[in-house]
């Protein structure tokens, strides 16, 4: 009887052991899903640099001398003796106007003047001989200085038939060719002369960057405080960057009412005659960070319009730690406050994180990620 009793109850101890069996495995699996992997990330720690951001602000760009060349008197253009783009003196003839109707008009003139002197020649030894008044010589004297005078005046018009350079320089763009009619009244002027071997560069800034940039720089007076600034660049209408730095000469302190901005005027030598009156580009004002805390750009990320990166807190976990920025250059960001020199940040890969992941930190140059990413966008 008890063998039997044995038998039954054997398959029933296996069930049971092989159900507990089951139930463990099942807990150690789901334990062993639940607990997250630390992953690889490159870390960096974070130095303090001096670094040099530029601010951008739109320019054109004039000759030091920009001299536009008109007519003083009317008449058709005969013959045009320069070609844009050439290197002229002052006193170079660059074109002349149809003179003859002036010449015939000189020729009147001048038989009127020559009339009136032998009037005043014929007079003069009757009034020592008080043959005649002394009056009817000074009348003769009178209009021989008017007929002298209009002579002056056709022989001058003769004179502006020849149009000559007033400075040294390059001619600009030429509207008029032979056998138009120009006046002194034409509203488009022959061409321009300028002198471009150094560049004027014209540009504003808005009020309150204006006195930001003016505060940054030393001295009492705001001349004092022009010569101590510092020399500025220029980015070309192609996006390259001009090979010389230009020097701010002139600042106009006084707010145009109009535009609310207060006007630049930088000069920059242009040996090789790249630039010219009439072009466009972008003046770079430098803003200098001594000492500043960075952090590369491919360190942080943005939630909700808040700047954030992730520090590494006890060598193994990724925390989220919002940062406060000043300005970027490049890929470096240089922060405000939210980290300091010294602390310990996710390098890249910042995406794949969650705030308190645990990593294994895989630490880098500062440099090796900061300046040694490729820049896409400019």
């Amino acid at each position: 009887m008890k063998k039997i009793q044995l038998t039954y109850l054997l398959p029933s101890l296996m069930g049971v052991c092989l159900l507990f069996a089951s139930c463990g495995n099942d807990k150690g699996q789901a334990q062993g899903q639940g607990a997250p992997q630390a992953m690889p990330f490159p870390v960096v720690t974070i130095p303090s640099e001096t670094v040099t951001a530029y601010a951008t602000y739109p320019t054109s760009l004039e000759g030091i001398i920009n001299s536009e060349v008109r007519a003083k008197a009317s008449g058709y253009i005969t013959n045009v003796l320069v070609d844009a783009g050439q290197k002229v003196r002052k006193g170079q003839t660059l074109f002349k106007l149809e003179t003859q109707s002036l010449s015939q008009d000189a020729s009147a003139a001048q038989a009127n003047v020559n009339a009136a002197q032998v009037e005043v020649d014929k007079l003069k030894p009757l009034v020592e001989k008080n043959i005649i008044s002394s009056v009817q010589l000074e009348t003769a004297k009178a209009k021989l200085a008017q007929a002298q005078s209009g002579y002056n005046s056709i022989a001058a018009n003769i004179g502006y038939a020849t149009i000559k350079s007033p400075v040294d320089g390059y001619v600009g763009a030429i509207p008029f060719r032979e056998g138009a009619l120009i006046s002194p009244t034409s509203q488009v002027p022959l061409t321009t002369v300028a002198d471009i071997d150094k560049i004027y560069a014209f540009f504003s800034l808005n009020e309150k960057d204006y006195l930001d940039f003016i505060e940054t720089n030393e001295g009492e007076t705001l001349e004092d405080k022009i010569k101590n600034l510092p020399k500025v660049r220029l980015i070309l209408a192609n996006g390259s960057l001009y090979g010389q730095e230009g020097t701010i000469e002139t600042i106009n302190s006084q707010v145009d009412p109009s535009t609310g901005t207060v006007s630049f005027r930088a000069v920059f030598d242009n040996p090789n005659h790249i630039l010219s009156s009439g072009y466009s580009g972008k003046i770079q004002l430098p803003k200098v960070y001594t000492d500043a805390t960075v952090v590369p750009a491919s360190s942080t990320y943005e939630r909700q319009g808040v700047t954030y990166v992730y520090k590494v807190q006890g060598d193994t976990l990724a925390v989220s730690n919002s940062i406060n920025i000043l300005d970027q250059v490049d890929n470096i960001i240089v922060v405000k406050d939210g980290v300091k020199p010294g602390d310990k940040i996710v390098a890249k890969g910042v995406g794949k994180l969650r705030d308190k992941t645990p990593i294994v930190p895989q630490p880098m140059e500062f440099d090796s990620i900061a300046k040694g990413l490729e820049k896409v966008f400019k």
